[in-house]
């Protein structure tokens, strides 16, 4: 838990501060950039009594503690660069259906329904793949999307 847990001591270097004070003057820099910058140098505590709580840089920057805390956080964890140009980064996830699974898949769309089926449901042929041991597990909806890359209709 940021905030309550652990306080983020921020400790700007002369050279920090005067870029980062030349970045908020000029403005020209995305806007978030910017924010952070600001929420820096007023946490910044390497100058006596010119710091404040982050609490209070929420309100005077109308953002969120949460922001204010992880920003701090990054720049003691991970120094400027990254506490200015914070990005969320998806992880990447691996594919459930590589192309031989996908091959199997669309075989098994393309054979007989089961038996008192007409066709095939995405659920029923997720719960095929599993039973066939082609994949550990996987949704109706991955089902889906594989057979809608490959333009096959279920029916």
């Amino acid at each position: 838990m940021l905030g309550r847990h652990h306080i983020y001591v921020v400790r700007l270097t002369e050279e920090e501060r005067e870029f980062l004070l030349n970045l908020v003057s000029t403005g020209k820099a995305a806007a978030k950039k910017i924010t952070h910058a600001r929420i820096l140098l007023k946490a910044d505590r390497s100058i006596e009594g010119q710091w404040l709580l982050n609490k209070d840089i929420a309100s005077f920057l109308d953002i969120s503690t949460k922001t204010v805390d992880r920003v701090s956080r990054q720049f003691v964890e991970e120094g400027l660069e990254r506490a200015l140009n914070h990005k969320k980064h998806p992880q990447p996830q691996s594919r459930i259906l590589q192309g031989r699974e996908e091959a199997q898949l669309t075989a098994l769309a393309c054979s007989k329904a089961p038996d008192g089926r007409q066709r095939w449901t995405l659920k029923l042929l997720a719960e095929k793949m599993v039973e066939l041991n082609i994949v550990e597990a996987v949704s109706p909806a991955t089902i889906g999307r594989a057979l809608k890359k490959t333009n096959l209709s279920r029916g």
